[in-house]
C-alpha cells in the first residue's frame, strides 16, 4: 500500500514498522509498493526489488487496483502465482494480504476474484489475511474523501491486522 494522498509519517510501513518496534521487533518494514500498482506491474519489479533489497518476510498486497479496472481474474491469479513462485523459489516468507471485489463487474467476477487470494494461500502454504482493508473498506471515517484509499486512522487499522499475523511469523 503506497500511501496514497497521505504523508509519508501515515503511510503503512512507517505505522507498522513503528508500531512492531514499540512491541519489542527489530524490523525495518519497506514500501515497495507504486501508487496504482497491478499485479503486472508488481511482477514486473519483483526480481529487481530482490535483488535490492534483503527482504527476510514479504507482505504481498496486489490486485485492488487490477479488480478496480476490471483485469481478468484468472490474469490476476496467474500474475499472483507468478510471484508466489519467485518469492517460494527466493526461500521468502510471504503473507498474503487478500483483497475483495466490489459488484461493479458483477456477480460472476466477484465470485472469481474473491476465490484468487484463498486458494493461492492454501496452494502456497502462507500466512494469509484474507481481506487487507477489513473494517476500512466502505467506511468514510476511515479512507479519504474518493471512498477508495484509507486515511491515517484506516491506515492504523489495516497495521493492526497485519501486525497480528506479522507477529505470529516472528514467533515461528
Amino acid at each position: 500500500m503506497s500511501g496514497y494522498g497521505l504523508d509519508e509519517e501515515f503511510h503503512l510501513s512507517t505505522i507498522l514498522e513503528n508500531n512492531l518496534k514499540l512491541k519489542g521487533f527489530d524490523v525495518t518494514v519497506i514500501n515497495a509498493s507504486v501508487s496504482g500498482d497491478t499485479t503486472s506491474g508488481g511482477l514486473n519489479r519483483l526480481k529487481w526489488l530482490l535483488e535490492k533489497i534483503d527482504s527476510d518476510i514479504v507482505i504481498v498486497c496486489l490486485g485492488a487496483n487490477d479488480m478496480l479496472r476490471g483485469i481478468k481474474p484468472n490474469l490476476i491469479k496467474q500474475n499472483l502465482n507468478k510471484i508466489m513462485e519467485i518469492l517460494k523459489e527466493q526461500n521468502v516468507t510471504v503473507l498474503l494480504a487478500g483483497m475483495l471485489a466490489q459488484e461493479t463487474f458483477g456477480e460472476e467476477y466477484k465470485k472469481k476474484f474473491d476465490k484468487i487470494y484463498p486458494e493461492l494461500a492454501k496452494k502456497f502454504n502462507v500466512a494469509f489475511l484474507p481481506f487487507l482493508l477489513d473494517g476500512v473498506a466502505l467506511n468514510p471515517e476511515l479512507n479519504l474523501k474518493d471512498g477508495k484509499h484509507p486515511n491515517h486512522e484506516g491506515i492504523k487499522l489495516i497495521s493492526k491486522n497485519l501486525e497480528k499475523k506479522l507477529i505470529d511469523l516472528f514467533r515461528d
